[in-house]
């Protein structure tokens, strides 16, 4: 089922004297089979969308990127993606970074909801209506967060807040 959904882009700021943002050359308002999960009956190329972001606030050591899908069937949505200990020299991710191991050096994927370490794209449940998923870059105020790749987003999304200096977000649509 083809979906036609309005691309939006939001960005939250903490620090008034930048304009942190975050885009995309390969996200639209609709996620692709390119971006679909492979597994749990979806059959997608399962590629991390490029991404890149852009003024920074002053004081960033460090950068996490997430992917969220609020409209998950479950009481907490769904984690589909958690990166930190991105260098604060990084602006950018390529596509299919994650699977094509093209992370930055010190770069940390954590556990998404699928019980792994890497991107897990879209599977919303046939015939649920469009699901939205948030592609968010932090800038953070560590080097470092002292987390592992077998790290849940229980442990890890409460460290992303709090070294939060700013946040920008994309959102995408997809359903099946």
């Amino acid at each position: 089922m083809k979906l036609l959904l309005a691309f939006m882009m939001m960005g939250s700021l903490l620090n008034a004297e930048t304009s942190f943002t975050i885009g995309s050359d390969t996200l639209k308002g609709e996620l692709t089979k390119a971006e679909e999960y492979q597994g749990f009956g979806c059959n997608g190329e399962n590629r991390s969308p490029e991404l890149h972001w852009n003024n920074a606030p002053k004081g960033t050591k460090s950068f996490a990127v997430t992917v969220f899908d609020p409209d998950a069937p479950t009481d907490h949505g769904w984690w589909h993606w958690i990166v930190v200990n991105i260098p604060a020299s990084v602006t950018h991710l390529p596509q299919n970074a994650s699977a094509a191991k093209q992370l930055p050096p010190g770069a940390v994927e954590t556990k998404n909801d699928y019980g792994e370490a890497a991107f897990g794209g879209p599977c919303p449940p046939k015939g649920d209506k469009p699901h939205r998923y948030i592609f968010s870059v932090y800038a953070l105020d560590t080097d470092r967060l002292d987390v592992t790749p077998g790290s849940t987003w229980a442990e890890v999304v409460p460290l992303i807040k709090k070294h939060t200096l700013a946040e920008a977000s994309l959102m995408s649509y997809y359903g099946r």
